[in-house]
């Protein structure tokens, strides 16, 4: 029996022993988080219990905490259990974390992501991610963005043609209508195939692409939902599961359809001993070339490349393509529909360029729009798509004289960044001119990342601007726009993606 006791007390002294071992690394972090500010977190859980479950209030919080309680510090941390995160909002500190070219990997609450993007470029690291960038760049070339204006166009008009109807001077809510436009743009120019949504915006992958993102943020700040064994047992989960089969079938039946059109045509070009292109001009009947169909191509070229290589990829397009650009001309039209003198001064400039006509908008118009350049500099300023961008510390950096370990997870607050009154004094007011070349002069260049910035900035950043500049163009040549919501009503939730909970409600009225 002695012997049994003495043996039991050894197992459990290695136990202790062994926890303290193990326990150690978070001992130390410890130590450096709590040199930081940040609200009154508890043992386990952290702040998890303390944050906001309606996703507008714990927008709210958190500009409290950067506004109120931490505003001299310009940084706070927060724990999600016991996973702790360094969270600034200063030029400087912003710096320190994006520009950095060991400090690549995003954040571990991108995991989340992985069922549905995989690691494409979005959340891949190391020599993947390295590797997968200087292959995707080339895809983002002006020629590649030149061809798809016409997609950018056609799907403009028929957004024009949607709201034409409701150009009676009565409030309506232009975000389904926008974001329905910019699904059809994403989905032809990624894919190369309409999914028709400004015709039937309850198609079934359209609505789960809506629900991914839905869900993706529930699950980000839920910190007893992370474990998989957990989350896909439960409602939530399994609605996950649901949409996520929709979308991966979508994606792999239109890569096999084109996959077939272009080895086709491979074939007749050899059978015929013609030579190949540096890339195909057309696939099959498609006049026009899509992101998948050059993918396509460079599988041909590199077979490692693989199937579920070029699936993370069109996903990865889809998902960052189409909620960013459709919030961010939502909030413009927003935007100009509070500022009066601002959309006169660009539809001014509109009619300069335009005239009467209703052409088409074309790249070399864009030389001559340097107002609109700077509505949506302006608007991405006071209402960055991407609020908050994360990474994990891989090598140790200084922050405000305090070291962040490695381990740790940082984020940089671009809503608050854009709202440092040393660079953009008065910063809730809607001022266009901050983007004028001379009043750019001294700015600090990480005082403004709507697309992130350093080594991982966004790689279709110009995709999305052109874009962009193409809806609102052919928006303001017809429309004369009245924003009837004040700033509260909105109701701003920082999901995936920022935008308003109420919807951006407005009143057009036909210019001619």
């Amino acid at each position: 029996m002695l012997g049994l006791g003495i043996v039991s007390i050894s197992l459990i002294f290695c136990f202790i022993i062994g926890s303290l071992f193990l326990l150690q690394p978070l001992f130390k972090t410890w130590q450096h988080v709590s040199k930081f500010p940040g609200p009154k977190a508890y043992p386990l859980v952290g702040n998890a219990l303390s944050l906001e479950r309606d996703p507008h209030d714990l927008f709210n919080q958190v500009r409290k905490w950067c506004t109120e309680d931490f505003k001299d510090y310009g940084l706070f941390r927060i724990w999600l259990g016991i996973v702790p995160f360094i969270v600034v909002y200063k030029a400087e500190d912003a710096e320190e974390i994006l520009k950095n070219s060991k400090n690549l990997k995003k954040s571990y609450i991108y995991t989340f992501f992985h069922p549905w993007l995989g690691t494409g470029l979005l959340t891949s690291t190391g020599s993947k991610w390295h590797t997968r960038r200087k292959m995707l760049t080339p895809t983002f070339h002006f020629k590649i963005l030149n061809d798809f204006m016409q997609v950018f166009n056609e799907q403009a008009e028929i957004l024009v043609q949607n709201l034409e109807k409701k150009a009676d001077d009565k409030p309506f809510n232009i975000v389904f209508l926008m974001t329905a436009c910019v699904l059809d743009i994403i989905c032809e120019t990624a894919m190369g195939e309409s999914v028709h949504a400004q015709c039937d915006i309850q198609n079934e992958y359209v609505q789960a692409v809506l629900k991914m993102s839905e869900l993706l943020h529930e699950r980000q700040k839920s910190v007893w939902l992370w474990p998989d064994f957990i989350y896909f047992r439960l409602s939530s989960g399994k609605q996950f599961s649901e949409s996520l089969h929709i979308l991966h079938d979508m994606t792999l039946k239109i890569i096999n359809k084109h996959g077939s059109e272009l080895k086709e045509q491979l074939k007749q070009q050899k059978d015929q001993g013609a030579v190949a292109s540096e890339e195909p001009q057309t696939i099959g009947k498609r006049k026009r070339l899509a992101f998948l169909d050059l993918l396509l191509y460079m599988q041909n070229e590199n077979p490692s490349f693989t199937i579920d290589d070029i699936r993370e990829e069109v996903d990865t397009f889809m998902f960052e393509g189409h909620d960013t650009t459709a919030a961010a001309s939502n909030w413009a039209v927003y935007l100009l529909g509070r500022n009066p003198k601002a959309q006169k001064r660009l539809q001014e400039e509109l009619d300069q360029v335009f005239g009467d006509s209703n052409r088409p908008v074309t790249t070399d118009d864009f030389k001559e729009l340097k107002y609109l350049d700077c509505v949506i500099k302006e608007t991405l300023r006071m209402y960055p798509s991407v609020p908050i961008f994360g990474r994990t510390i891989e090598e140790s950096i200084s922050i405000g004289g305090k070291k962040i370990p490695e381990g740790m997870q940082a984020f940089v607050l671009a809503y608050n960044l854009h709202r440092d009154e040393r660079f953009f004094p008065e910063p809730e007011e809607f001022r266009p001119d901050r983007f004028l070349p001379e009043n750019c002069v001294d700015r600090h260049p990480f005082a403004y990342v709507p697309f992130s910035a350093g080594p991982r900035n966004c790689i279709g950043q110009r995709f999305a601007v052109f874009e962009e500049k193409v809806i609102l163009a052919q928006i303001f040549r017809r429309f004369n726009a009245e924003s009837v919501q004040e700033f509260d009503d909105l109701k701003i939730h920082g999901e995936v993606i920022l935008r308003p909970s109420a919807g951006i409600v407005v009143k057009l009225t036909k210019r001619r």
